[in-house]
């Protein structure tokens, strides 16, 4: 040992002591008044992260898990950036402040080079239809992977999965209408939640969709009774629920000990009425009949981008009882029938712990404790300044808890969540360079909608893909343990989303358009900072484990993975470590299960 080397161990070993004494522990950051330097380290520093902590991969782990949950997957860049410091806090309020990647300007740009593409194609202007859902997919990839807003593209998409409208419907063909409904939640996603309950209400989309457009009052003669469908889902799905709630987010029991209904068919008719003389707002350009919206114009004929109108011949001018509590007076304006009425729902005890518990689950866990739901329902009713519904306080409640960031609820073995499909796909994108020459990540998203049942906007119907309070039969339904993604897991979509993965990595067909066959190309994989890596396996799989796992790589699947990439023996063995590498981890438990 050289005397450099030797006093620099005696200097390490004697520091160790000291913070023995003293109950402290190196590596944790406890390096006041210790310096540490290496004969080789030529002024870099680095010798000094021996004992600071920085050098540690549990800061990495920490801040590629919070990303994962706080957004659509973070690139080895974020992952160190945030390490630095791990702030969350400071890195939540800066998410705030970011400009707002919008639905409806993207998707112009994006449709006038589509456009642009087919005619340089030689494709006639008039053959050109558009723009469609398709198009709409395009935008949402293109936010997630270039915009920097990602918390606030991450909450968009949780409102998509509350308040839910879909392609499988009319709305396919509308991709403006798509772009504008989403532009609701972006525009409010920190902001108020009664603010998007208001808009939602009035959007020819979820008019459509939930058949409030058009919706007339009462005639007993001509048998005609208002629709009842987006009355019974705002309470249903966007607000109060089923029955009544504690502040934690269990049912209140009546003096027989059964739950409590929070609204029965007598009050789902009352709050139809409200919903009554609502038409479109505007007109499309291609409608050659008439210059100016009307009630009972349809879907096809509005703009689906403008607010609907209240047209005063077709609302039901009745006096409404709102859960047998509330009174809205008879022959007041239709529209401030429905503020009045949002207000009301948005105030009731039940939304708090209701959204909760369903904002938590999209974020970080399926079976919050009752103390997590109470602390994040209390500040969804008051964010400490008299504000009730503030998504800004929401949200850092829901990140910052204890219960998500604390190490300790991880070990409980039903403190996880199955990740969602989609979140699985844009990980990888986010995570692994991609090679696309134009910048651009226009996917359609067909290929893994079909194998995983699971994209954006692509719902079955208005109760999500998953209800909040699945279970599967077995070891969780015995445990009253909820497992909503699991609902998007069975045999069928197992294998096919193992297929998905192997042409991803094996035959690398990662992310493409509809726009291939105009000259857009194909979105691949680029392994290149991956290959340098799999010259000794043990690299690559702390750098998969960094950017996937979290630090949660098992021995046991570690063991697997570094046993089947020591086998390969085929030409170009660092393409092929990567892919395998990539395969098994993606369909592993360790990564498909997250803590």
């Amino acid at each position: 040992m050289t005397t450099s080397r030797f006093i620099q161990t005696v200097i390490i070993y004697l520091s160790f002591i000291s913070m023995l004494t003293s109950q402290s522990f190196i590596g944790a950051g406890n390096d006041v008044g210790i310096i540490v330097s290496s004969s080789s380290e030529e002024g870099n520093g680095l010798a000094q992260n021996t004992v600071n902590g920085k050098g540690m991969d549990a800061r990495l782990f920490e801040a590629s898990r919070f990303l994962s949950q706080a957004g659509f997957g973070a690139s080895k860049e974020d992952i160190e950036s945030l390490a630095l410091d791990l702030d969350f806090e400071a890195w939540v309020n800066n998410q705030y402040n970011l400009p707002i990647s919008l639905y409806s300007t993207k998707l112009d740009e994006i449709w006038a080079e589509v456009v642009q593409g087919k005619l340089d194609s030689g494709v006639p202007e008039e053959d050109i239809y558009g723009p469609e859902a398709v198009h709409f997919n395009y935008v949402w990839w293109q936010n997630v992977m270039d915009g920097e807003d990602q918390l606030r593209q991450k909450t968009v998409n949780t409102l998509s999965e509350i308040i839910v409208v879909s392609v499988h419907s009319q709305i396919w063909g509308f991709a403006e209408g798509l772009a504008s409904f989403n532009d609701i939640f972006a525009n409010h996603a920190f902001g108020n939640y009664k603010d998007i309950m208001q808009e939602v209400s009035l959007h020819p989309v979820m008019g459509y969709y939930l058949s409030h457009l058009d919706n007339p009052k009462e005639n007993i003669e001509e048998n005609i009774h208002p629709d009842e469908n987006y009355a019974r889902e705002i309470m249903q799905l966007f607000t109060i629920g089923l029955y009544e709630l504690n502040l934690d987010g269990t049912r209140k029991k009546d003096a027989d000990g059964l739950d409590i209904p929070t609204y029965n068919n007598d009050d789902v008719k009352e709050l139809a009425k409200v919903f009554t003389g609502l038409g479109g707002g505007g007109i499309e350009d291609y409608v050659d009949w008439t210059t100016e919206p009307y009630f009972g114009l349809g879907f096809w004929g509005v703009d689906k981008t403008v607010p609907m109108l209240m047209y005063p011949d077709f609302h039901e001018t009745s006096e409404k009882v709102l859960l047998g509590t509330d009174t809205i007076p008879a022959d007041q304006d239709g529209m401030l029938d429905i503020e009045q009425t949002v207000d009301f729902l948005f105030n009731h005890d039940n939304v708090g712990p209701f959204l909760a518990q369903r904002f938590i689950q999209r974020f970080i866990k399926s079976n919050p404790s009752k103390e997590y739901v109470a602390r994040v329902a209390t500040v969804f009713n008051d964010n400490g300044e008299g504000v009730r519904g503030d998504m800004k306080a929401f949200i850092s409640a829901i990140l910052l808890d204890s219960e998500a960031r604390d190490c300790a609820p991880m070990q409980n073995d039903f403190s996880a969540r199955l990740r969602v499909p989609i979140s699985k796909y844009t990980q990888v994108a986010r995570a692994v360079d991609l090679d696309s020459p134009l910048g651009r990540y226009w996917n359609h998203g067909y290929s893994y909608f079909q194998a995983t049942w699971h994209h954006p906007m692509w719902a079955p119907n208005v109760f999500n893909f998953y209800l909040p309070d699945y279970s599967p039969i077995g070891l969780l339904s015995d445990n009253n343990i909820f497992a909503p993604e699991f609902q998007l897991h069975n045999t069928q979509l197992a294998t096919s989303y193992i297929n998905e993965i192997a042409d991803w990595t094996l035959y690398n067909n990662f992310m493409y358009s509809w726009e291939t066959q105009y000259g857009d190309p194909q979105i691949k994989l680029d392994r290149t900072h991956l290959k340098i890596l799999a010259e000794e396996p043990e690299k690559l799989l702390n750098e998969l484990d960094i950017l996937f796992t979290h630090g949660q790589l098992t021995d046991e699947t570690r063991t697997y993975i570094r046993t089947a990439l020591e086998g390969l023996i085929y030409n170009d063995i660092m393409y092929d470590r990567v892919n395998m590498a990539l395969s098994l981890l993606l369909i592993s438990a360790d990564y498909n299960i997250m803590r």
